[in-house]
Parts: structure tokens; sequence; C-alpha cells
């Protein structure tokens, strides 16, 4: 129970120094506990909150804030413009992990669009001036200036998807690679001779690790790849029908299509219907992502699922810890962080 209201014997609050002697451990672990970072075992933070409830020890957030030039608040930065965050359920459901995890910290989110060079400058001014303690970065491109710049700002940063192979930021991303294989594997499967793939933009690491998958997938069954069925698109709905349309201009007798979206599947579709082709009987269809979308599509598309919401999760988990954690940048470029967790194809009627 709390002492006087939250105050000692003395009248006076009581500090971080008597909760950590009270939980028998440094004052440190009090710090990250209250901080909410992950790096703390079930029983310590036990041990810490206990503490703090026989003590009734309030945190100074203001005090505590400026002691450690902490500012409480964490931007999600999109470098896209804001109706294709608004029109892609990838993203709306990145941010309900990324909320989720951070429900029970006392940390701010911000949410901030950087599409445009305009947009980029404000946002670097608005870095320089400190007034985040950390950035998760969200669909990166490979020649995108915004990761370097935090990284020479010395601003603690996640990206949700490396640029590279050799990305230096924590990154947290699906099995790509994967993903894309059980798709087109599912499609030889059914008896799919002539599968084409719809890309993503591949200045984005993900949609060229799909493509990846796609070839290997083909080669490893003992088909060729024939490049006339590859087509890139945009992860927009539009981009999906631009890029369905070529395809069947050039290779008329294709029989399956291998989308790197829900939403670009979903334009495919579109353009199938229009041109005469039954869904799945004359062109089988697969998405990626496992979007509300293709559970609403006629018939309901085949989607490889990756976790979003998680990746979300992942990334504030990582992300807190970089806060945390107060070794020099230098130090902590040794022990960056890849997560990739894995992707699962779901069946249905679109193939």
């Amino acid at each position: 129970m709390p002492v006087n209201g939250g105050r000692s014997r003395g009248g006076r609050r009581p500090t971080l120094e008597e909760v950590a002697a009270r939980a028998g451990v440094g004052r440190g672990t009090v710090s990250r506990v209250i901080n909410g970072s992950p790096r703390v075992s079930d029983a310590t933070r036990a041990a810490v909150e206990a503490a703090v409830a026989e003590l009734g020890y309030v945190p100074n957030t203001a005090a505590r804030a400026l002691a450690a030039n902490r500012t409480d608040a964490i931007a999600l930065v999109v470098p896209e413009p804001e109706t294709r965050f608004f029109a892609e359920p990838y993203f709306s459901d990145m941010l309900r992990g990324v909320g989720a995890e951070l429900a029970d910290t006392e940390m701010q989110l911000l949410l901030i669009f950087a599409g445009s060079d305009r947009e980029r400058q404000r946002l670097a001014q608005y870095l320089a001036a400190h007034r985040v303690d950390g950035v998760l970065l969200v669909s990166v491109h490979a020649d995108d200036p915004l990761p370097d710049m935090l990284s020479q700002l010395e601003i603690p940063a996640v990206i949700s998807g490396p640029r590279s192979a050799a990305e230096t930021l924590p990154s947290v991303d699906s099995d790509n690679y994967g993903g894309a294989r059980s798709a087109v594997e599912h499609l030889l499967a059914r008896g799919s001779r002539a599968v084409a793939h719809i890309t993503g933009r591949l200045d984005v690491y993900g949609a060229q690790r799909r493509v990846d998958g796609y070839r290997d997938a083909l080669l490893d069954a003992g088909h060729k790849v024939d490049e006339r069925l590859i087509e890139t698109g945009d992860f927009t709905e539009e981009g999906g029908r631009r890029a369905m349309t070529r395809l069947l201009a050039r290779r008329p007798d294709l029989d399956a299509v291998f989308a790197g979206s829900d939403v670009m599947a979903a334009g495919a579709g579109q353009v199938l219907r229009e041109e005469g082709r039954r869904i799945p009987d004359d062109v089988a269809l697969v998405g990626y992502d496992d979007s509300a979308i293709a559970r609403h599509m006629d018939p309901p598309l085949t989607s490889v699922r990756q976790p979003i919401e998680e990746m979300g999760r992942r990334m504030i988990d990582l992300l807190l810890t970089e806060i945390a954690d107060r070794r020099p940048a230098v130090t902590r470029e040794l022990e960056r962080r890849k997560v990739v967790l894995a992707t699962e194809l779901v069946p249905r009627r679109s193939s």
C-alpha cells in the first residue's frame, strides 16, 4: 500500500534510489521498468512494480524527461503520400500493432508523413531539434536519405524492412522470399504453367526478395523464367490494373498471377474480369498481405499472410531497447538486430 499518499515518512516523495533498494536492483533497472523497456525479466519487473506500489512512488515525468534529455515521444515516419497510407491496409495494420505495444507505456506516438522533398526538409529540422526519443520508419525505399540522417543525428531508429542485405539499422521484416516461394509453389501444384508476377516497386528490398522467391520457385520446379511474365507494379490498385493489362498483351496464354500485394491483386482481378477471364478457372490469382481486401474479393483471394501487427509490436520492442540503451552509438552498431517473421499461405477460392 502507498505510504502517506505517495510521501515517505519524512513527508517527501520516495526516490528512485529508494525503490531500487526496496526491490534489490540497481537504479537503472528501475528506470527501465518505469520506461517500459523490454530488457527486463518478468521476475525483476514484478519486484520493481511491488516496490513502487509499497512506497507509493510516482515518477516525475517532466523532471525525468529533462534529466535524461527525454521527450517521451516516438515518431512513426511514413515516407509516402498520405493518400497511399489511408488506401492500403498494410499501414493501418502496422499502426495498430505499434499502438497496442505502446499502450502500457508513457510514450506518445506522432504520425509524420514525409512523401515529398518539402516534407522531408521539415522533418529533418524537427528531428535535428531532438523532439522525439526515437523513430519508426515504415515503407522505406533504397535511396531514401532518412535512415542515414537519423544515424548522423544519433536518434534511435528501427526500420520496417531493410533497404538492402547490408542494412545497418535495426529492422523488422517478414520472410518475403519464403512467402513468394510458397505462392508460386501453390500455383504450380494446382497445374498452372504460365505463372506471371506483378512486383512491387523494385527500389523496395522486400519487393526484390519476392521476385527472387518467384524466380527460384520456378527454377526449382524445372520451369524457365520468362521475363515477359514479370511486370513491375507500385503496390497500388491502379498499378495492378496497368501491370495486368501489359501482361495480357504480352502473354495472353498466362494461366496464373502472383501479385506482390492484395491491393495490386484487386486491380489485376478487375482487368481479368473485364477481359472475360474467369478466376480461377482461366487464371488463378494469388496476392500478398492477407488483408481484409483478400477476404472481401469475389472470389475470395488466396494470399500470403505476413504478421503486420506483430511486426509493429516487434519494432516498438526494438526501439524501446535502443532508447533505454545509453551506450555509445559505435558500440550499439555491433549489436544491430534484424528480426524476420514467418509468413503463411492462406488458400481461398481464387486459386
